[in-house]
Parts: C-alpha cells; structure tokens; sequence
C-alpha cells in the first residue's frame, strides 16, 4: 500500500499512456509531466498569495481578504480575472517586441528550472547528471529578462530599476553558487537526485540531511539570504522599491504582461525553495526513519511550503535595506563566508570521522562570523539598534 501511495503519480502516468502506441508513449508522458508542472504551480502561488496576504494582515494586526468567496479564496480567482481583462498599455517609444518578450522569457526560464527537481522518489521530469548546472544556467536567464523589461520600456526609472536588480541579482548568485559547491564537494554529485539519495540515510532514526552538519547549516544560512535577494523577497525588495522607483523594471507594464512578472516572482519562490530543500534538507527523504511510510513527495512539498512560510514571515517582519548596504553586505560578508565555507566543507571530508571534525570546523565558521560582524559594525559605526515611540 505505501509503495502504491509513493508512487501513484508515476503509477497513473504509466497507465495513461499504456493506451497508446510504443513510439507515442514517450513523448506523451513527458508531456503530461510538463501538464502537471504547469497546472501545479500556478495553483500553488494562486493559494501562496491568499495564505500571504492573511499572514500579512495577521502580522500587522489587521483583516486580509475575507470578501470574495468562503473567508476570501477567490480573491486569486478575482485577481486573475481583472489581469486578462485590463488593457494592455505599451509606450509608444517602446521596443515592441522587446517588451513582449521579457516576460515570457522570466516565466519559461523560471519553469525550466522545475525540469531537474526531484520532487519524489522517481519524481524528477529529466534526471540528467547535470542536474545542478542546468539549474543554474536556467536562474542565470532571468537577468537577462528583467534587464528586457527595463531596457524595452524606454523609461528612465524603469531602466534605472532594471540595473541595480541586476547588479543585485548578480551579486547573489555567485554566493547561491557558492553556497552549493559544498553540497556537491561532499555528495561528489551534480545530480539532484543523487544529492537525495546521498542524504536518505539515518543514525538511530535520525536522518544525515547536510544541514545538520556545520558546513551545512553555514552554507544552508548563505543560500537562503541569496535566495530572498534573488526572488527580490522583503528584506532585498529593492527593485521594486516602491516608494524610491515607482514599481522598477515593470513600470510601463500592465495587465497581463504584469502578471506574469507576478507569476514569475512566486514561481522563483518554490523554485528556489525546491533546490535549498534538495540540497540540504534531504529532498523527498522523511525527518525520522519512522515516518518513511509517508509518500516522499509529501515531505517535498512540506518542506517547500515551510520555506514559502519563512519568506512570508521576513516579508512581514524585517525593513527594507538600503541599496549600499546590501552590496556591502553581499561582497564584503556573505562572499567571505561562503569562500571560507568551501575550505571548512574541505576539512570535513579529510578530518575523518569523530568529535575533532566538529569541533574544527563549528570553530572556524564561528570565530569568522562573530570577527567579520564585530568588524563590519565598527567600520559602519553600527551599533545596538533602539526603539523610540511617539508621545
């Protein structure tokens, strides 16, 4: 019976596509993979913006959507609704096609990245060696079509918008790189499902997930900072700094055009959380040895909500930075970290085992990060933050 639950998606896909000839059975599964992907998703960010924008007003002590449908579930519906019908303005000086373009080239890389994601036990669309590379190779696409966006609209705040999220993409990227090499170092892997695989190991029902380790939770701490910088969440929303830039690269963007930079946003969002979570949270592998019973694409999902609930909670919770200081933040604090990080992941893998590997690198990480913080407070004259109200 759990067999069957774990594998009742793989299970069904096989027993549609039975139906038809050998040569036709192929492509037509990869094409209802890709169905599934596709309808999934949207789904997900449609329930992900109510779930938000409650967790929001909660927060801040006020109603979130509560009119449209039962406690405000249509509100998506509504919105989606208004999208398609408000009409599509393009200025007039604009490139055209250009500015057409942008947003469909956010949305298909975005969704690329969803093909080497092993979102269950033999649940990966295309389980190539390069898993990891391709990953990458398809995030890095996304500059190119915010810069699209702000270049094509022929507006200097969009195109001003455009350049420092590009400059803060960039920036992010090479510690979300980073912070992966460790993961590949000690796995010897490019694979993502091998990385899975790697960790779907247990020690009296305690599961090896590589965030348990100190190389793990230092690298797993770095990917997701440069993750919330590069899904442009709160506290790194600077491109779409609304009181400084109007709305960044997307301001001349309307209807629907728009919304699929919104769709993109929040696809970024799982996408990226699916990738933290197979690195170093054990993928589809269950917390306990004794829960294995549960299908795996369960705890996949699980953990990939849990995440978005962590970037909704920062969103509510932390200010905006300055532009200046998150660069700095990026070359001269995080970059470091993840540098030092790849030499502690080297000195785990040929310490061999026992308590002198944690003891070695837990120490190295730790010295660092209190010595380059006590630094970086000094040279900003940074000091203990304090709060004054209004009398």
């Amino acid at each position: 019976m759990f067999e069957f639950l774990d594998q009742i998606f793989v299970i069904l896909r096989h027993w549609l596509v039975s139906f038809l000839p050998a040569a036709w059975q192929q492509p037509a599964g990869v094409v209802m993979s890709v169905a599934v992907i596709v309808v999934l998703f949207p789904a997900l960010f449609a329930l992900t913006t109510v779930f938000e924008r409650k967790g929001l007003a909660r927060i801040q002590n006020r109603f979130g959507p509560n009119r449209t449908g039962p406690f405000g579930f249509f509100q998506p519906v509504a919105d989606g609704i208004k999208s398609l019908t408000k009409e599509d303005i393009v200025p007039s000086s604009a490139d055209a096609a250009v500015h057409f373009l942008a947003p469909v080239v956010l949305v298909v890389a975005v969704y690329m990245g969803f093909a080497v994601l092993p979102m269950g036990r033999n649940m990966v669309l295309v389980d190539m060696d390069a898993g990891l590379l391709f990953y990458f190779a398809m995030g890095a696409s996304t500059e190119l079509a915010v810069f699209m966006a702000g270049w094509s609209s022929r507006n200097k705040y969009s195109l001003l918008g455009a350049m420092r999220a590009v400059a803060q993409m960039i920036s992010y990227e090479v510690v979300l790189l980073l912070s992966s090499v460790t993961v590949v170092m000690i796995s010897g892997s490019l694979s993502l499902s091998k990385i899975v695989e790697a960790q779907n190991h247990y020690t009296w029902g305690l599961p090896h997930w590589y965030i348990f380790t100190p190389w793990g939770l230092a690298g797993f701490v770095m990917y997701a900072i440069a993750a919330t910088a590069e899904t442009n969440r709160s506290p790194f929303d600077l491109p779409e700094g609304e009181s400084e830039l109007v709305a960044g690269y997307h301001t001349e963007y309307s209807g629907f055009k728009f919304a699929l930079f919104f769709l993109g946003e929040y696809l970024a969002m799982f996408s990226i959380s699916g990738l933290g979570t197979t690195l170093f949270l054990g993928g589809w592998s269950a917390p306990f040895s004794w829960l294995g019973w549960v299908p795996s694409w369960i705890w996949f999902f699980s953990k990939l909500m849990m995440s978005i609930f962590v970037f909704i909670w920062m969103r509510g919770t932390l200010p905006r930075l300055r532009q200046d200081q998150l660069m700095n933040f990026a070359w001269k604090f995080v970059l470091p970290m993840c540098l030092l990080n790849l030499l502690v992941a080297a000195l785990w893998r040929f310490l061999g085992d026992g308590w002198v590997k944690w003891a070695v690198c837990s120490g190295i990480l730790i010295v660092a990060y209190v010595g380059m913080g006590l630094l970086e407070m000094r040279r900003g004259h940074i000091g203990p933050r304090s709060y004054r109200y209004a009398e």
